[in-house]
């Protein structure tokens, strides 16, 4: 792997086109081993996804967008007909890797968008359109992420206590991270910020990820397990929560990793102001409510054996294991976006970021 200029940048995912494959960082190795997979086929992709090697809503829409140009950067087809159907067919196979994170649908739909935008074209040319479009969207998440770290860094005052759960960082991402983008900015400005991690079971992604930037950072980190977050809180050392989502609905309910509920909850209880980092490409408008999130649910091995030498639960026993829950509106203070930060009433306020990023847009496209 060539050398990441920025330090915010894992290398977390990467397009060498060259030798027609995702370059990814395997995250379920870390933190104890630094292994970058190379992936040539449309299987082991939609294995790396599924299988969290790589994870972070705005990564797998990185991971996605590469991934659906390699599939059909080697078509033999002839005709734009047979090259749209050869990309839906490819396209339908990586959307199905994972239920919840809309960055998914985002970027494959954008890519088909670019695909349909230049059906005028060669089949060449569609094939070069789509490889300069899945190197947009990784550019433009990189500055996604760091806008919404100046956003989030407006919004506190230094020497705070900060909780945090699962992993946004710059592993969730094309670098920076969403929720722990302010607190990298902030380490830059001399923030002296104070980070409590959430263990976050079962998967431990704030024990194995969150603690493993921050700490490699110089961020003055603390790992807590889940059940602590209370206890930190009640103690008066958590001024802020930031976290990151995997889809926002359309009122401002959130999903996030499992356990992101209990924590909101828990703030709200202690008067701690709970922050949303959210790409407007997580925001997903046409899902009313949280409700409406379809909830991924994965094998009941991640919490009876994962990280166990020995089962630590008998054989047999039911397992309910979702990968996410929903915090309700009601609990968060902001949704910070690329555009600005939303404040309830959530459906006015995000209505209002999407106006601004279509005048945006529409300024640029002049």
């Amino acid at each position: 792997m060539k050398e990441n200029t920025n330090k915010y940048d894992f290398g977390t995912v990467t397009l060498d086109d060259k030798n027609s494959e995702l370059i990814i960082l395997d995250q379920t190795l870390l933190p104890n081993e630094t292994q970058y997979l190379h992936l040539k086929t449309q299987e082991s992709i939609w294995d790396a996804i599924y299988q969290l090697q790589v994870r972070g809503a705005p990564a797998i829409g990185v991971a996605a967008a590469a991934g659906i140009y390699l599939g059909v950067k080697n078509s033999t087809t002839t005709t734009y007909d047979e090259f749209y159907e050869e990309f839906m067919k490819k396209k339908q196979y990586l959307a199905s890797s994972r239920p919840t994170a809309v960055n998914l649908f985002w970027a494959l739909d954008r890519m088909e968008q670019c695909v349909k935008s230049n059906k005028d074209k060669s089949i060449e040319d569609i094939k070069k359109a789509l490889l300069q479009e899945a190197h947009a969207i990784k550019e433009e998440d990189i500055k996604v992420c760091k806008t919404i770290g100046e956003y989030g860094l407006s919004l506190v005052e230094p020497n705070i206590g900060i909780l945090t759960h699962c992993n946004a960082g710059a592993l969730a991402t094309a670098a920076y991270g969403t929720a722990l983008s302010p607190i990298y900015l902030g380490q830059e400005k001399g923030y002296n910020f104070k980070v409590f991690a959430d263990e976050t079971r079962p998967l431990l992604q704030g024990a194995r990820l969150t603690t493993y930037e921050l700490h490699r950072a110089g961020v003055d980190v603390t790992l807590i397990c889940d059940n602590m977050a209370s206890s930190v809180m009640r103690n008066g050392w958590v001024q802020a929560v930031f976290v990151g989502c995997d889809r926002v609905a359309a009122n401002g309910d959130t999903a996030n990793k499992i356990g992101t509920s209990g924590v909101a909850i828990l703030a709200k209880h202690y008067n701690v102001p709970v922050y949303i980092c959210a790409p407007t490409s997580t925001i997903d408008m046409n899902c009313a409510t949280g409700w409406d999130i379809t909830i991924e649910q994965r094998e009941p091995e991640e919490v009876t054996e994962k990280w166990y030498e020995k089962r630590m639960a008998p054989e047999g026993v039911k397992v309910y294991n979702p990968a996410f829950d929903v915090t309700d509106a009601q609990f968060i203070t902001a949704i910070i976006t690329e555009y600005g930060i939303a404040k309830p009433p959530f459906k006015k306020s995000l209505k209002e970021i999407f106006e601004k990023k279509e005048s945006a847009d529409h300024s640029t496209s002049l």
